[in-house]
């Protein structure tokens, strides 16, 4: 089987190239692609940045680059609901964007994981307050990419797949001012981020280093979840 696989970071697929072979470059026009065989399936990977166009837009060149037989959103997310923990796996049952829902298929695994509703936000969700509101909407986990790839799945008649792994929890608040970071591009800005722990360096500092210690974690169990599931 062919997948598309569109995240928006190439650390979010760290674990799966960890299991993958015969990786090469994909001819896609995105920031970063390549194309692995994993089991039985040839994987389009995909990273174009954070949001929903620069999702939109990784999915069109990776859908024209690969012929897939099926789009997959996947990466890494935040909870809304205290039982998830760092690392949890989460195979939405349906993608929430704006107005928008879609549903998302099942995948058979032997690992433990939830399925529960993606909502997908148009910025990071940073609060305590934030992630509450998103929740009393139904939704698990919060991303800011899914919607778009669901959307670009419908439009191309193609079966949707959307896999997340948690990186933050339900209960914080970010000390950390993302969006203000975030580019255009779909990247944050490194200089921006920095200029601001020299403000609050006791709290922001910290929790830069855990969040990469939590993606790292987390890659590495979404990239395991992927070489034992089946769609």
């Amino acid at each position: 089987m062919k997948l598309l696989l569109v995240a928006s970071d190439r650390m979010e697929f760290r674990g799966i190239l960890a299991h993958a072979r015969q990786t090469r470059r994909a001819p896609a026009n995105v920031d970063w692609a390549r194309v692995v065989q994993l089991g039985s399936n040839e994987l389009t990977l995909v990273a174009n940045g954070a949001g929903v166009e620069r999702a939109a837009a990784g999915a069109e060149a990776g859908l024209a680059a690969s012929q897939p037989d099926a789009l997959v959103s996947i990466g890494f997310c935040g909870a809304l609901i205290p039982e998830l923990a760092v690392g949890d796996i989460v195979v939405a049952t349906e993608v929430a964007g704006g107005e928008s829902r879609h549903a998302a298929l099942a995948v058979s695994s032997p690992v433990a994981h939830r399925r529960g509703v993606v909502r997908t936000n148009f910025r990071v969700a940073q609060s305590l307050e934030e992630r509450r509101s998103l929740r009393a909407t139904g939704a698990t986990v919060v991303d800011m990419e899914a919607s778009a790839v669901a959307e670009c799945a419908r439009i191309h008649g193609l079966p949707f797949y959307c896999i997340k792994v948690v990186t933050d929890l339900a209960g914080e608040t970010m000390a950390n001012d993302f969006n203000k970071a975030l580019r255009e591009d779909g990247h944050f800005d490194t200089i921006v981020v920095l200029m601001g722990t020299l403000r609050h360096p006791f709290a922001r500092i910290p929790e830069l280093l855990r969040l990469r210690s939590r993606s790292v974690r987390a890659a590495a169990a979404l990239g395991d979840f992927f070489a034992d599931c089946r769609f």
